[in-house]
């Protein structure tokens, strides 16, 4: 063999060596963009069921709201054809005078001042409360702790066995 094809077949193993460590390197590569490709496709299909779940919790939110809805509009419309009514029996309400039955004492006194514009001015007065926004309460504040009392002395005195051990079978 000649220098030359040592020299060549040198350069041939040189060659395919540099191919190996590319093709190891490339190998490796090629592994992480798998792995990121199923971690991709994990969590495309992760956010697809959160999706899917957000779409089912606006539904039920729709239904709901439909729901408080249509209960409003039915308390909104009898409150209409209550107010409607007492409207109806305000004005249609005789004068306190001309009442057929009598009341006696205190109960008459209470039904001449209660009137039709005091019963409406009553009602206003009330709703008109009603819609404004409570005040703040004043937080309630404990009192002072009452002071200790301190026991009397006799009765420590009562119990008290002295500085004499008790003996069995001796009285005191």
């Amino acid at each position: 063999m000649s220098i030359i094809a040592i020299g060549m077949n040198l350069m041939l193993a040189g060659l395919l060596t540099a191919a190996l460590v590319i093709g190891y390197r490339l190998n490796g590569r090629l592994k992480a963009l798998r792995d990121s490709h199923d971690g991709f496709a994990k969590a495309v299909s992760e956010l697809d069921a959160a999706a899917a779940r957000a779409e089912q919790g606006l539904a039920d939110l729709r239904a709901a709201t439909d729901e408080a809805h249509d209960a409003l509009a039915d308390r909104i419309e009898k409150a209409r054809a209550l107010s409607a009514k007492l409207d109806r029996q305000l004005q249609g309400a005789p004068p306190v005078s001309a009442r057929a039955e009598p009341t006696r004492g205190r109960e008459r006194d209470e039904m001449e001042l209660g009137d039709v514009e005091r019963v409406t001015h009553r009602l206003g007065s009330l709703l008109s409360a009603a819609r404004e926004p409570r005040p703040e309460r004043e937080r309630f504040t404990r009192p002072a702790a009452a002071p200790v009392r301190e026991r009397p002395r006799f009765d420590d005195d009562l119990f008290d066995i002295g500085d004499e051990p008790i003996r069995a079978g001796a009285r005191r």
